[in-house]
């Protein structure tokens, strides 16, 4: 079982960077792809990016155009997210999730093992 913990979220203006952050428990993080999501008020949750095992494959959502970027730390057990230019619409209760299939990157959020409580961004306009 993993335990998943996610940091780093909080309110910043249109145009700011915030990084996330998402400790494991446990010794076998580097048997995980992780991915990150986001859920907002009344939309469905959506991914975010996701990573491979071994860190050498990402994902990317549609909306995400090269202003974020995921990576992980298997000698920490953690992974992060790295958010730029963010804009009012990423507002959303962010959540990281770990898969242990046989995937190179899971996307489909139901195909996840464990969840996070979940770190909130707010943007601000």
């Amino acid at each position: 079982q993993v335990q998943l913990v996610e940091s780093g979220g909080g309110l910043v203006q249109a145009g700011g960077s915030l990084r996330l952050s998402c400790a494991a428990s446990g010794r076998t993080f580097n048997m995980y792809n992780m991915g990150w999501f986001r859920q907002a008020p009344g939309k469905e949750r959506e991914i975010v990016a996701g990573i491979s095992k071994s860190g050498g494959a990402t994902y990317y959502g549609p909306f995400v155009k090269g202003r974020f970027t995921i990576s992980r730390d298997n000698a920490n057990n953690t992974v992060y997210l790295q958010m730029d230019s963010l804009k009012p619409e990423d507002t959303a209760l962010y959540y990281c999730a770990a898969d242990r299939s046989l995937a190179l990157v899971t996307t489909d959020p139901h195909l996840y093992d464990y969840w996070g409580q979940g770190t909130q961004v707010t943007v601000s306009s």
